[in-house]
């Protein structure tokens, strides 16, 4: 059997399974466990899981879990990031630590991993997979589109999309964007994030933001050559010049963090073996 890797980004997953049952619901109505505990969100994760392993006959499972926020390197960089962002309901909680006490008992592997949040833990297991199983595939589970710029020939992303599922490749992308993938972390660097609190380039929108970068490649080269601006971005290049602080950070927040050190070895996500949290 062709070895295949599937990283499932957890909070993501658990928190589409939670609100995607129990929208206008009252909780007396959720699905409970024997002891009557709510467990909508955690029964939802594990039946898209199980699904998800024999569609794509997964070998080698693992799920990333992110840390509290405030723990992050990138809050330690940057203050306000990701301060706008709700709590998350008691609830969706609840079932967090039940499903991480399921799984500690199967054969999918866990790990949070601090200071780092999913997105580098998913950034760095999918290179170090390349690495230790040239051309087998990897595929991503999650709805995060920051996770663009980890897409190659071998790893891709599945989306949920208008209910449908598709998978993102690298080839996918570059067809869709008219860039490479390493190169989306450079237009998040412009647009920043909202739901994370990233700036990015004040002024600078959707609009702009794509075609500046499959213009001129990077935002690296978009500065050196300012000066000297395409006509059609005139409307923004005061504001290009005012916002390079924040777009230089916005890239730094914004890029995943790919090389980690302490991370179990890709080999030992065999879901014929017993892992832990």
């Amino acid at each position: 059997m062709e070895n295949t890797l599937l990283i499932i980004d957890g909070f993501n997953l658990l928190s589409r399974s939670y609100f995607a049952t129990s929208y206008n619901r009252p909780v007396e109505s959720l699905e409970k466990n024997e002891d009557g505990v709510a467990v909508n969100g955690m029964n939802g994760f594990l039946r898209k899981l199980e699904q998800l392993k024999r569609q794509y006959n997964v070998t080698h499972c693992v799920v990333t879990w992110d840390i509290p926020r405030e723990d992050t390197f990138r809050r330690h960089l940057y203050e306000p990031y990701k301060q706008t962002r709700n709590e998350l309901p008691e609830l969706l909680i609840e079932q967090y630590e039940l499903l991480k006490r399921h799984l500690s008992h199967t054969n999918v592997a866990q790990i949070a991993h601090p200071p780092y949040e999913a997105d580098d833990l998913m950034g760095a297991i999918s290179k170090n997979w390349e690495k230790v199983f040239p051309e087998a595939p990897a595929y991503i589970y999650s709805n995060d589109k920051d996770l663009f710029q980890l897409l190659s020939a071998q790893t891709s992303q599945i989306l949920s999309v208008k209910k449908k599922e598709i998978v993102m490749g690298a080839t996918q992308f570059t067809e869709a964007y008219q860039i490479r993938p390493d190169q989306w972390v450079d237009v998040k660097a412009l647009l920043g994030d909202t739901s994370d609190n990233i700036p990015g380039c004040p002024g600078v929108g959707e609009k702009t933001a794509l075609p500046l970068i499959q213009m001129y490649t990077s935002i690296d080269s978009l500065y050196d050559q300012l000066d000297q601006l395409d006509p059609r971005f005139n409307r923004v290049k005061k504001k290009l010049l005012a916002g390079k602080e924040l777009t230089y950070l916005s890239k730094t927040l914004s890029e995943i963090e790919c090389t980690i050190d302490g991370l179990p070895d890709v080999s030992t996500f065999e879901r014929s073996s017993t892992n832990t949290a």
